[in-house]
């Protein structure tokens, strides 16, 4: 029902905005338009990141949020960066080439959950919130705390010229969870333990001449509790394609007299390297955006996630955790200049973007398609992006067999166009539909084996499915490497491919043993 209205709303707010020719002036616009760059898992190569830099440049962008993570070069605290972070020099030189060009950079450093890159070593136990569950950091450690996120905030002040510093605050779902915090959520309440954590990270900030900026999501649940804050702050609403309050009633911070930024999505959870929901994308971009700047937002970030920051732990003993794992991958960035180049369009467009046109445009432009083209290329990228979980196609009464014969046809219609421009980023697209077509393939097998009547006579034949199923992954991954070497470093490639085959070998090797 709530969706319902959602899109009710929303579609009654874009006839208003079109029927009335909606006059907007250079005064309308966002005063920060941006993109988030996430590099938790795929660590983008330095001059990819410059080029990318210079694209949101040539396309009217004025900032690039930085989610650095683990690829922050930091001193104080030498184990928090990983085998892929960047130098200070490479940190300074890009941001100096990002002004250059008209670019902001602003960097996010987490201060409350998605703290795995930091609360996963020794040094920090102390600090977790819960010891298994290491997203989120105890509210309570607060003469650590302090010291940790003045290090860290001092040391990126250093290196960022912007104005602002991202705090994330985001997902933070283990508030009042240990002890001490259930202690004094019980005395004084959750949004008491949330402000003045908030409250004190923002001070540090602000210290260092800069504003905080922050995810809305907790905030919402806690509006209450935010007159605590200092008035400098940003609240980031993210909506990727949900009822606009569904964290929370947004009004509540817009009466407090913050300053609100949006923030829809290109690649987001449930999304992953099988399947992207570009239909859901385009419609947040198309109907987020205008509700944005009706309301009253003054800045728009576009996020794109290469994971859902969710970790599944390594323990090495029943107290020690040893590694991380993140859950989900997405297909790298490099797949999505067309929901990239939608975002740029949105926020030119006076109202709502119009899907039909823009994809005529795109194709037409980009790969000199005629509108037929156009529409049967974008219909074959959105269609048939179900899930399968346990067997089963989420969201569909379709079977799976079903499924894979529609990803197929789908697989099919791509391969049989011919682009005659930029034949590498359709590349992306045909790649995409073949690494779909080929996990969709294993399945079907894989609900073939778990079935009661799967007997021992089969294992031959799903064997050497298997089998072609590896060998084409084999290529797929020749492929993939080709088309991303300038983007990702090789051992990322690998643990790509790695990702996308494991499941294949490990069946393969199981069955292989029954003679």
């Amino acid at each position: 029902m709530k969706n319902k209205l959602y899109k009710t709303f929303f579609f009654l707010t874009l006839l208003i905005l079109n029927s009335i020719a909606f006059a907007q002036t250079e005064d309308d616009s966002f005063k920060v338009k941006g993109f988030h760059i996430d590099l938790r898992v795929q660590v983008m190569k330095m001059e990819a990141l410059k080029s990318f830099a210079k694209k949101l440049s040539d396309a009217g962008m004025n900032t690039l949020v930085m989610e650095w993570e683990g690829t922050f070069p930091f001193e104080k605290h030498p184990l928090i960066p990983n085998q892929y972070a960047y130098s200070k020099e490479e940190i300074k030189e890009f941001v100096t080439y990002c002004e250059g060009i008209g670019i902001d950079v602003i960097p996010l450093q987490q201060s409350m959950g998605h703290l795995e890159y930091v609360l996963r070593h020794q040094r920090y136990a102390e600090q977790r919130e819960d010891n298994k569950e290491l997203s989120q950091i105890c509210l309570l450690e607060e003469d650590l705390n302090k010291k940790l996120f003045t290090d860290l905030f001092t040391e990126m002040a250093e290196m960022h010229k912007s104005d602002y510093i991202h705090i994330g605050a985001d997902e933070a779902y283990l508030l009042g969870h240990c002890d001490k915090c259930k202690k004094k959520a019980e005395e004084e309440g959750i949004p008491t333990l949330f402000a003045d954590h908030i409250k004190m990270v923002s001070e540090i900030v602000i210290s260092l001449g800069k504003r905080p900026v922050l995810w809305a999501d907790i905030a919402l649940k806690y509006p209450d509790a935010l007159s605590k804050l200092p008035k400098g702050c940003i609240f980031v609403d993210w909506n990727y394609g949900w009822d606009i309050n569904r964290f929370g009633y947004l009004q509540k911070i817009i009466d407090l007299g913050f300053e609100m930024w949006g923030s829809p999505a290109i690649r987001s959870s449930p999304d992953n390297f099988y399947s992207s929901n570009w239909d859901r994308h385009m419609n947040n971009i198309q109907e987020f955006i205008p509700y944005c700047r009706q309301t009253g937002y003054n800045g728009m970030v576009m996020t794109s996630w290469s994971t859902s920051g969710i970790y599944s732990p390594i323990f090495e003993d029943h107290g020690t955790i040893s590694d991380l794992i993140p859950v989900r991958y997405v297909y790298p960035i490099s797949g999505y200049n067309l929901l990239i180049e939608a975002y740029f369009e949105a926020l030119k467009t006076k109202g709502a973007l119009d899907e039909d046109k823009f994809i005529e445009q795109y194709g037409k432009s980009k790969f000199g398609f005629n509108k037929e083209q156009s529409n049967a290329m974008w219909s074959a990228l959105k269609n048939s992006q179900y899930m399968v979980i346990n067997g089963k196609v989420s969201g569909s009464d379709i079977t799976v067999e079903m499924l894979l014969d529609s990803v197929r046809q789908n697989q099919k219609s791509l391969k049989s166009m011919k682009p005659n421009a930029n034949q590498n980023e359709f590349a992306h697209f045909v790649l995409m539909a073949d690494i779909r077509e080929n996990y969709m393939s294993f399945k079907a097998i894989e609900k073939k084996v778990n079935d009661p009547s799967f007997t021992k006579k089969m294992v031959p034949e799903v064997l050497e499915i298997l089998k072609q199923i590896e060998a084409k992954e084999k290529k797929i991954n020749d492929r993939f490497i080709a088309l991303n070497n300038d983007l990702l470093y090789p051992s990322a490639l690998e643990t790509e491919h790695e990702l996308r085959i494991h499941s294949v070998k490990s069946m393969k090797e199981r069955l292989a043993r029954i003679k």
